[in-house]
Parts: structure tokens; sequence; C-alpha cells
């Protein structure tokens, strides 16, 4: 055993037992978060703004301050970017995160020195607390890559903007600098194509040990490894440990990985934003992600299916019930409050609170009353591979409102396979099953003969890759959008199809 690994084994251990102590008291810990929060913000703008010198309670704190979406935001956003200080937080942020927007074009997310130290403090924690739990360290010698945005950093109103992913690059620690590929002038590579045929270069020879990213895109890079060297990813890298990942369901994924890698790695999921980092995977055991309740972040939760209603309630931690589907609310040490992130997250666990990510709660088809969301999609396609012989590189889901021939509607899937089913209808008959047990709103409609089973639409060799290159969201932080509920997406492939 290295020096470094026996360090780690150290280090994780005392970090664990800081995790399991507040994690053993969450509504108290919570409490402490919401405190401190409103407190420090207290004489900035918008404390003033929302009178956070009379907020006691978090039923004082939801009277005084609504609910908000980064529109609704933006306009303290400007103050800041016009280089007032005090505005959301107290002095000025070092960063802003830039994500691409819907209505307001790109959003600049703040982040202070505060917030930054707690995305850093998870992004370690989670693999420490991954070895604390195994017992493996031993991968910290090797190389570690991390597929993400390029560092190169801009100004905007005299704070440096970039992706977050290119933000963190500037907080890997020293220890790990030697280890860390692709290098920095190929991480500052900004065309997603040529970036990777880089990075193959570059670590196709090394030791790799570790590969972090968006399963899509490190997808991409394992694909090219086999071409160039014609040797699976894990015969390439015999050491290949650990596979750590964000952004998407890697369950669609996993069977084409294990394909690629040619064997089963352990894998860590990661629930990072913008925004913040709110949970990681904390177990090998367990389903689910741990939330992050001491990190800066207050967290309220709106049940998904009263979302757009007038009075909705907005629930603490201490309020939440297992298996329903809430819309995240975050106030940050950021200066983001009572801001709706947009994704819906569904608690699995309460000892301690363990949550997956179940969908956006704008990415969803109810174009009939269906409520079809993001996790049934992918539970239902992980599902089909298992039962046959199947590969799936990407999917995404789509209503067909007004089908030709006088045919009843039906849910339409767009799928690009790595290796098309031996028989398509039992496939897709699968995947038709778990949708219908999943949701008994799906399976109503159909029994009542207002919609038909769904179609499988197929998409060419590549067809995903060249959508996201033809609206310009190739690689980075960038995802296929896994269902909608118009027919944009779908309309946008039609030129990908099979």
């Amino acid at each position: 055993m290295s020096l470094k690994s026996f360090a780690a084994k150290l280090f994780a251990k005392n970090i664990v037992r800081k995790t399991n102590k507040w994690a053993a008291d969450p509504v108290q810990t919570q409490l402490k978060v919401f405190k401190h929060l409103v407190s420090v913000a207290e004489k900035t703008q918008f404390g003033e703004d929302h009178d956070f010198a009379n907020i006691k309670t978090h039923e004082d704190f939801a009277e005084k301050v609504p609910v908000r979406d980064y529109e609704e935001l933006k306009g303290y956003v400007e103050k800041i970017i016009e280089g007032d200080s005090d505005v959301l937080w107290p002095e000025r942020p070092i960063y802003f995160a830039k994500t691409s927007g819907t209505t307001s074009g790109a959003k600049y997310i703040p982040i202070t020195k505060e917030s930054i130290k707690h995305q850093v403090e998870a992004s370690r924690n989670a693999i420490l607390t991954y070895i604390n739990e195994t017992g493996k360290a031993d991968f910290v010698d090797g190389k570690m890559i991390f597929l993400q945005g390029s560092p190169v950093l801009e100004e905007k109103g005299g704070i440096k903007l970039g992706r977050l992913s290119g933000i963190s690059a500037h907080y890997v620690p020293n220890y790990l600098q030697k280890n860390r590929l692709p290098s920095w002038e190929t991480n500052c590579i900004e065309d997603w194509e040529t970036k990777v045929e880089k990075i193959v270069e570059e670590t196709k020879n090394e030791d790799m040990t570790v590969i972090a990213g968006i399963p899509s895109w490190v997808q991409i890079y394992f694909e090219k490894l086999n071409a160039v060297s014609g040797k699976k990813v894990g015969e390439l890298f015999k050491n290949f440990k650990l596979f750590i990942y964000g952004g998407v369901n890697y369950e669609p994924y996993r069977a084409k990985f294990e394909n690629l890698i040619g064997r089963k790695v352990d894998s860590i999921e990661l629930f990072p934003a913008s925004e913040g980092f709110f949970a990681y995977q904390d177990s090998q055991k367990e389903e689910g992600m741990l939330l992050l309740l001491d990190s800066g972040i207050f967290y309220e939760f709106i049940k998904a299916d009263e979302f757009f209603n007038e009075n909705r309630s907005r629930l603490t931690i201490a309020e939440i019930e297992l298996n329903v589907d809430y819309v995240m609310i975050i106030s940050t040490d950021a200066g983001l409050w009572a801001y709706n992130l947009g994704d819906t997250v569904r608690f699995i666990s309460s000892k301690p609170y363990r949550v997956v990510v179940s969908g956006r709660i704008k990415h969803f088809i109810s174009a009939f009353g269906e409520h079809v969301i993001a996790k049934e999609v992918e539970q239902a396609i992980k599902i089909a591979t298992e039962q046959t012989d199947a590969l799936v590189n990407e999917f995404t889901v789509a209503p067909q409102t007004s089908p030709e021939n006088n045919e009843l509607p039906y849910h339409e899937w767009f799928i690009e396979f790595e290796r098309a089913p031996s028989d398509i209808s039992k496939f897709s008959n699968f995947i038709e099953e778990s949708m219908q047990k999943q949701n008994s709103y799906y399976f109503d409609l159909l029994e009542g003969n207002i919609l038909q089973p769904l179609k499988i639409t197929f998409v060419k060799p590549g067809g995903f890759q060249d959508y996201m290159r033809s609206i310009g969201k190739l690689g980075g932080q960038n995802k296929v959008q896994r269902l909608s509920n118009d027919r944009k997406v779908a309309e946008g492939l039609a030129p990908f199809q099979i």
C-alpha cells in the first residue's frame, strides 16, 4: 500500500465520521443551515427587500420569499454584473457559472467563496466515502481523467465566467495534479470532437484508474479508444477501477458501458449543478444518493403533481414522504433564494435521507394526462435491454398527437441502437409492459383506447451526436433531453432517422 492510499483511508474515515454525525440529526442540521443563511444575508439588497430581519421560521420565509426561477432572479444578477456588491450574498461572487437558459438566453449563476468550497468538498467526500466503505484506495496512485468543459475563463462584470466543470478544474487538489489527465492544453480545446481525439492520444498508453464525466460523452471517449486500440477499455486500462458520473441516469447506458469496458467496474453517482452540489452516492450497497444537508443549502420540496397549483405547500426535510416526486427548491450560500432548480427528486430512504433524480419538472409527457417522467422511461429501457440482446446508445421519447390515417395517438420512442434486438416486437413489449406497470395514468389511457401502444423509430448510428452538433450542444455538460411534451426534439431528429 502506498503512502498516498494509506493517507486516503485515514482521511476517509474522518470524513465519514463527520458525515454520519450531521446525517443522524437531519432536521436540526437543516435548521442550523437555514438560520445561518438568513442571518448572513440580512443586510444584502435581497435580504432587505424581503424583510430577512423578521424571518424567524420557515413559515416566515415561505411567506416573504416566493419561489423563483432564474428569469425572476435575473434583475438581481444584473445588478451584480453592473458592479453592485452585497446584492444576493455579502460582497460579490467570485465566479459566474454560465449555463444555457430558455426564455432568458444564457444564465449566469453566482458562485461565492463559500459555495465553491462546498462544491469541492462534496466531490472529494464522494470518493472518500467510497474508499471508506470498500477499502479500495490503490486507484489514487494511477491516472485519473475528468471529461469536462474548458477551464479557460472569461469575465462578466469584473467576475470570472465559465462552465462549472471548467471552474472546478481550477480546484483539483495538489496531491492529484500529477495524476490528472488530460493536459491543461488539451482541456482548453473548445471543439468537443477535436478535444476527445487529443484525450484519446494522451491517455491510450497511460495507467488509467479513474474516469469521470457525463455517461453519454464518456461513451464517445470509450468508442474512440476501442477504434484506435482495437481493445476493450478494461483490457487497455487493466487497472481501471472506478467510473464517476453525474448529469444523467447511468442505467440506460450501463449495458453498453460494460460491453465497451469488457467487465464491470464500480461507479459513484453525483448530483452536482451550477447552483450547488446536492448529493452523492454514499454506498455501493444501497440505492440512491445521500442528500447533503450540511453544505450551505437549505432545501424545500413541492410535490410535483401539485407544483402548478396555486395553493401548493413548501415542505422541509422533516415533512417529506418516501416514493413521492418532489420539485426541489434551494436557498444557498451563493445567494439563490427559494430557487426552483427544475429537477424532481424522489426520496427512497430517510435514515439517512437518500434521493434519486426522477426528472425535470419541465421535461415530461402529459399530452393526454399521462404524467410520464424521465425515471419511468429510463427504467423501461433498462428492463428491455436486460431482457433482450439489444444494446442502446441513446434515446428520447415524444408524443405523437396527430398520426396519419386516423390512428390513435401514441408515444414515439426514438432509439439509436448499438445492437438492435433480434426481435423488435419483444423489445417494444418489454418497454410497454414496464410503462404500464409504473404509470397507472398511461395504463388507463391504453385501456380506454385513448392511446395506442408505443412505436419505435430507429435513429441511425451517431444520429444523436449529429443532432446535438446541429443545435450547437455537442459535448461538455450538454445532455440529450430524455423526453418532452412536444415534437421539437422529434422534428430535430428527422434527418437522422433510418
